[in-house]
């Protein structure tokens, strides 16, 4: 918006169009992590394969993917409980993480490692996954349009008299 004084276009009294709620946040976010991590993983797969072959490729790509479910969980929780109870959900974001990481080391424990498992590669997958899948949330979370504050009352009646008769 400019003022007269300055050059360009005179500011009118236009109204400003209004976005709406935003359909659905979490699986939005969801679908562009996914796919980011995703291309990322593709990318690390190719150099992998490269490098030490089929091995390579499965384990980052195992990895990357125990990055994608551990924080796919959280955002599917927020799709479902969020809409519901928003104050909840943070609540339930705590106590699924602490369930997520007690989860997934006991069954990385139990499991352990197949000898077929590259190490190097599994970690490198993993680390690829959480960085892009971050990057890819940031920067849904900065195109998000969220209502903070509630639209004000309309003054008057549907007549628009105000309210008296």
């Amino acid at each position: 918006m400019t003022s007269n004084a300055e050059p360009g276009p005179v500011s009118g009294k236009g109204s400003v169009g209004v976005s709406g709620p935003t359909r659905s946040l979490w699986l939005g976010l969801l679908g562009l992590s996914s796919a980011v991590a995703g291309g990322a993983l593709v990318l690390t797969g190719v150099v992998a394969a490269l490098l030490n072959g089929w091995t390579g490729v499965v384990s980052s790509s195992l990895g990357g993917l125990l990055v994608v479910v551990f924080f796919a969980i959280s955002l599917l929780i927020g799709h479902f409980v969020g809409r519901n109870n928003p104050s909840g959900a943070v609540g339930l974001f705590v106590a699924t993480y602490f369930v997520k990481v007690i989860g997934f080391a006991v069954v990385l424990f139990a499991v352990g490692a197949p000898g077929w498992l590259h190490g190097r590669w599994f970690v490198i997958g993993a680390v690829v996954a959480v960085v892009t899948w971050q990057a890819a949330e940031i920067y849904g979370f900065s195109k998000a349009r969220l209502q903070i504050f509630n639209d004000p009352e309309p003054d008057g009646d549907a007549n628009g008299n105000g309210g008296k008769r």
